[in-house]
């Protein structure tokens, strides 16, 4: 019988901010107003592609789980092994997992670390590394902004002539710096000026998401669903007018209630008891507010155990990232977008050992390629859009990786 890799987890006595502890330029976060995991080093890592893909993924997991013999102190989620995955958007795409060789996780006032090995306890950094910020240019991605506009028309009638209901177009732009881009100093500005995102960052892909997709703890399943946006102007009293108008408005209502239902039936076959509001708040983040709603629900262990993977195979993906009917949304998405969309609008975040985790859709994000980085921002396509303000909501949705860059376009 080979030999099994020790893994240890151990309280902290101190409360590290996590996004400063992270020694290399290759970091794996999942990190939210100061709380989640952050790790680094490679104890294991591999790729999945296709429509198995998440089966896949469990079946990888569970082979290397079964080669760790895991001593864990503290006993709550998140400790013991993690898996950081980042899944693509489409099946055909690569979807990356890494096992980390040091995660620190911090939750409220328990810090711990984890650490894969016989050696000792990991020493943290003693200070904050200082970082240098590249300068960019920046070049349109695979579409100009004129042909993305053309392309959401085309989308609106197909919506109109009752093709489809709603579809997301997405579209990207392209930067290139003058040295290496560190993901290091771009999570620390994300997390600065949006500290109720959850700011991630596994194989070069970061970003900062509002909208977690799948939360399982102790067999509740949470899931936060963002359809409907509106920039935001900085004034508090017109923002708060601007708040109104979103949450009264019709177009982006039926793309909320159409994002809403998608989860809500992808759900229900896994939980005993679901609770869907019957109406969305508006969130607030830094440029922009979104309609939300939080469908919750009671997993049912019955007739076999239901993990992270299982619901993701049928949570993903979500009309907030594709469209209503998903099929054929996802078929115009193929035939207008112009672009492969690799791990943007996939499923990212953390699994552990009992199968709970938490995983965002990878929005609001970026693809960095040494001196280079991609970013994506897309937009929900109903009956009632109008291809200028969807390019200018798309605009607004660039801001916070341009702004995290210290670059505007």
């Amino acid at each position: 019988m080979p030999q099994l890799t020790s893994v240890t987890t151990a309280r902290l006595g101190e409360h590290l901010p996590l996004l400063e502890v992270l020694p290399d330029a290759s970091p794996l976060s999942w990190v939210r107003g100061g709380d989640g995991l952050v790790g680094w080093g490679v104890h294991a890592t591999t790729t999945v592609t296709g429509p198995n893909r998440f089966r896949d993924a469990r079946t990888w997991w569970h082979e290397q789980l079964k080669k760790m013999a895991v001593t864990d102190s503290v006993h709550i989620t998140g400790t013991g092994p993690i898996l950081f995955t980042s899944f693509s958007f489409s099946p055909e795409e690569e979807s990356v997992l890494v096992i980390p060789k040091v995660i620190v996780g911090k939750r409220a006032d328990e810090s711990w670390i984890t650490w894969f090995g016989e050696m000792p306890q990991p020493h943290l950094l003693d200070e904050v590394e200082s970082l240098d910020i590249p300068s960019y240019t920046w070049r349109n991605g695979s579409l100009t902004s004129d042909q993305w506009e053309e392309r959401v028309a085309v989308a609106i009638h197909a919506i109109q002539s009752k093709t489809i209901d709603k579809v997301v177009l997405a579209r990207d732009l392209n930067g290139t710096a003058d040295k290496a881009i560190d993901p290091r100093s771009i999570l620390r500005n994300l997390a600065a000026e949006y500290p109720s995102t959850w700011c991630f960052s596994i194989a070069g892909l970061v970003g900062a998401t509002p909208e977690l997709l799948l939360r399982l703890n102790r067999a509740m399943v949470t899931s936060r669903v963002l359809a409907g946006t509106i920039s935001k102007t900085g004034d508090d009293e017109k923002d708060l007018a601007l708040a109104a108008s979103l949450a009264r408005s019709s177009k982006d209502l039926e793309e909320h209630m159409y994002a809403v239902r998608s989860v809500a039936e992808s759900l229900a076959p896994f939980c005993s008891s679901t609770n869907v509001p019957d109406s969305p708040f508006v969130l607030h983040l830094a440029n922009v507010m979104h309609l939300a709603t939080d469908v919750t629900g009671a997993i049912s262990e019955v007739p076999t155990h239901v993990d992270t993977f299982s619901i993701l195979e049928k949570l993903h993906p979500s009309a907030a990232v594709c469209g209503t009917p998903t099929e054929k949304a996802a078929k115009v998405i193929s035939d207008l977008e112009g672009m492969a969309r690799g791990r943007y609008a996939g499923p990212v975040g953390w699994i552990d050992a009992r199968g709970d985790g938490e995983l965002g859709i990878a929005l609001r994000c970026g693809q960095i390629s040494e001196n280079q980085i991609r970013l994506f921002a897309g937009c929900g396509i109903v009956a009632g859009s109008n291809p200028q303000r969807e390019l200018a909501e798309s605009q607004a949705k660039f801001a916070p990786m341009l702004h995290a860059l210290g670059s505007s376009s």
